[in-house]
């Protein structure tokens, strides 16, 4: 799931005719004479999506077993509002929220996920989830803003921070609809590839949809952006009569999109297609986490091999997507085709604690594996040094 989907989801919001899409403009964004926050990682405009990078950067660390900055994360917990939900960038944490802050479901949700990994932030996980809560359709689901009609997108990643703060998903309910209710809404038969739609067109149609498939794959299985390979399964697609049985056909969808090429591909109307790295990464963690770390193999090796430009250009929020990628099917994200793919994602802000740590650990192991150890050496000095002063005179005539 990456911050292009979450700026596609407001914009559906207005095409498809759900709530008004927040005005872009009100939102604060930096100036050129406005310097990013130290605290921040990234270098791009951050307006639209730095909680989302933020946090996406922040668990995919944890998930590393780094440790981020402290700043880092006050920088995280500094953007939320009193209604406990998150901003994408407020310039000015110190001033409150008002009727023009523009907040999102996707930004929140993502901010609760890295921050219940972290630990010791239940205050502002729980008024997000309060608020996430409060938010949900009468379908059960979460468009992208407040009140915007339910989207695959929104409804997993909502799904996920449920999950990460020990919530039952599926006992989350708006008029009796949980978030399977509207996922499964949005689900296509087999004769139609049994993928995800991002939402029903004008018409009600709905129309296939890989980064929704992705998406609606680990929504419907209760998982969030982090999460574990499942058992090994051949994704088959059949009548969905459950959600488990959804998210194998969406599954089966993506295997079968990316048989060929090994990845997904983005087509732009009016564009070229192209390689599609972020969702090809959303795309391994669906697999891995419905049939096994084998049926995400073929895009897993795609991303080790073709990735490394795409995450360098892209920035932190690219670096976490592989990190996940490679966390859910059992891949050393430090040894990912070649990159260090933690060392990346730390260059991009602030240096970690973890990576203070490990310097000084590693030093400390060098003292303890010098002959006898560190002890052994203080005490020879300070034996030498109790008839070492008769000799400084002469050292001195010899020696400048």
């Amino acid at each position: 799931m990456n911050i292009r989907r979450s700026a596609a989801a407001v914009a559906a919001v207005a095409v498809l005719g759900g709530a008004a899409a927040p005005a872009m403009a009100a939102s604060p964004a930096p100036t050129p004479s406005q310097a990013l926050p130290s605290g921040l990682y990234g270098t791009a405009d951050p307006t639209y999506d730095g909680v989302w990078r933020q946090s996406l950067a922040l668990l995919a660390q944890h998930t590393a077993g780094v440790k981020p900055a402290d700043k880092a994360v006050d920088w995280l917990t500094g953007q939320q509002c009193a209604s406990g939900a998150f901003a994408p960038f407020r310039a000015e944490p110190a001033k409150p929220c008002d009727a023009k802050t523009m907040t999102d479901t996707n930004q929140t949700a993502a901010a609760v996920q890295a921050l219940t990994a972290l630990g010791g932030h239940d205050a502002v996980v729980t008024k997000a989830v309060t608020w996430l809560k409060s938010v949900q359709n009468k379908d059960g689901g979460w468009g992208y803003v407040a009140g915007g009609a339910s989207d695959a997108n929104s409804t997993s990643v909502v799904v996920g921070a449920l999950a990460a703060a020990g919530e039952k998903p599926a006992a989350v309910t708006k008029d009796g609809k949980s978030p399977a209710d509207a996922l499964l809404k949005l689900a296509l038969p087999c004769a139609q590839g049994g993928a995800f739609a991002f939402q029903p067109d004008k018409s009600g149609k709905l129309a296939a949809n890989a980064d929704a498939t992705a998406a609606g794959v680990v929504g419907l299985l209760g998982k969030g952006l982090v999460t574990s390979a499942g058992a090994q399964t051949e994704a088959v697609c059949e009548d969905a009569r459950t959600p488990a049985q959804a998210a194998a056909n969406g599954a089966a969808y993506l295997a079968k999109t990316m048989a060929k090429d090994g990845h997904l591909t983005s087509a732009m109307p009016g564009a070229t297609p192209q390689p599609d790295y972020g969702n090809t990464a959303d795309a391994v963690v669906a697999l891995a986490a419905q049939g096994g770390a084998a049926q995400a193999a073929k895009p897993l090796a795609w991303l080790e091999k073709n990735s490394a430009g795409w995450a360098k250009q892209s920035g932190p929020a690219a670096y976490a997507q592989l990190v996940f990628a490679a966390h859910t099917a059992g891949t050393d994200p430090r040894h990912f085709g070649g990159q260090d793919l933690v060392a990346g994602l730390n260059a991009t802000g602030p240096a970690p604690q973890a990576a203070e740590t490990k310097g000084a650990e590693k030093d400390k192991k060098k003292d303890d594996d010098a002959p006898f150890g560190v002890w052994w050496f203080v005490g020879v000095c300070l034996v030498a040094g109790i008839g070492a002063g008769f000799l400084i005179s002469g050292r001195k005539g010899r020696t400048k």
